[in-house]
Protein backbone atom coordinates (compact mmCIF):
# COMPACT_ATOMS: atom_id res chain seq x y z
CA UNK A 1 0.00 0.00 0.00
CA UNK A 2 1.38 3.65 -1.20
CA UNK A 3 0.14 6.42 0.42
CA UNK A 4 0.06 10.06 -0.91
CA UNK A 5 1.36 12.20 1.26
CA UNK A 6 1.20 15.00 -1.48
CA UNK A 7 -2.67 14.79 -1.21
CA UNK A 8 -3.03 14.01 2.08
CA UNK A 9 -1.74 16.98 3.32
CA UNK A 10 -3.71 18.29 0.71
CA UNK A 11 -7.19 17.52 2.03
CA UNK A 12 -5.18 18.53 5.80
CA UNK A 13 -4.77 22.28 5.06
CA UNK A 14 -7.80 22.60 2.79
CA UNK A 15 -9.93 20.99 5.88
CA UNK A 16 -7.90 23.16 8.11
CA UNK A 17 -8.67 26.45 6.07
CA UNK A 18 -12.18 25.54 5.53
CA UNK A 19 -12.50 24.73 9.48
CA UNK A 20 -10.94 27.92 10.59
CA UNK A 21 -12.84 29.96 8.28
CA UNK A 22 -16.33 28.40 9.52
CA UNK A 23 -15.75 28.93 13.04
CA UNK A 24 -14.39 32.42 12.47
CA UNK A 25 -17.55 33.48 10.56
CA UNK A 26 -19.75 31.91 13.11
CA UNK A 27 -18.06 33.54 15.85
CA UNK A 28 -18.31 37.15 13.16
CA UNK A 29 -22.45 36.40 13.48
CA UNK A 30 -22.57 35.79 17.43
CA UNK A 31 -20.31 38.88 17.72
CA UNK A 32 -23.04 40.61 15.42
CA UNK A 33 -25.77 39.56 17.80
CA UNK A 34 -24.24 40.90 21.03
CA UNK A 35 -23.72 43.86 19.41
CA UNK A 36 -27.19 44.37 18.13
CA UNK A 37 -28.25 43.48 21.61
CA UNK A 38 -26.07 46.31 23.38
CA UNK A 39 -27.40 49.03 20.73
CA UNK A 40 -30.81 47.73 21.54
CA UNK A 41 -30.44 48.41 25.02
CA UNK A 42 -28.49 51.32 24.61
CA UNK A 43 -31.65 52.77 22.37
CA UNK A 44 -29.62 52.85 19.32
CA UNK A 45 -30.49 51.09 16.05
CA UNK A 46 -29.32 47.67 15.27
CA UNK A 47 -30.00 46.84 12.00
CA UNK A 48 -26.92 46.76 10.40
CA UNK A 49 -25.09 44.59 13.21
CA UNK A 50 -28.45 42.02 12.81
CA UNK A 51 -27.83 41.98 9.03
CA UNK A 52 -24.48 41.56 9.45
CA UNK A 53 -25.14 38.74 11.76
CA UNK A 54 -27.98 37.00 9.72
CA UNK A 55 -25.42 37.31 6.64
CA UNK A 56 -22.54 35.60 8.79
CA UNK A 57 -24.96 32.66 9.67
CA UNK A 58 -26.29 32.18 5.92
CA UNK A 59 -22.65 31.77 4.44
CA UNK A 60 -22.29 29.06 7.51
CA UNK A 61 -25.29 27.68 6.00
CA UNK A 62 -24.50 27.49 2.50
CA UNK A 63 -20.99 26.31 3.44
CA UNK A 64 -22.16 23.19 5.29
CA UNK A 65 -24.98 22.66 2.70
CA UNK A 66 -21.85 22.43 0.14
CA UNK A 67 -20.41 20.12 1.65
CA UNK A 68 -22.46 17.98 2.24
CA UNK A 69 -23.57 18.43 -1.60
CA UNK A 70 -19.94 16.99 -1.55
CA UNK A 71 -20.17 14.36 -0.10
CA UNK A 72 -23.76 13.01 -1.38
CA UNK A 73 -22.45 13.96 -5.01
Amino acid sequence: MKIDWAALGSVFGVSLVATVALVGLFTLGIIGLSKQERAAAQGGSAALARTGAYACFALCLAAVAYGIYLIVA
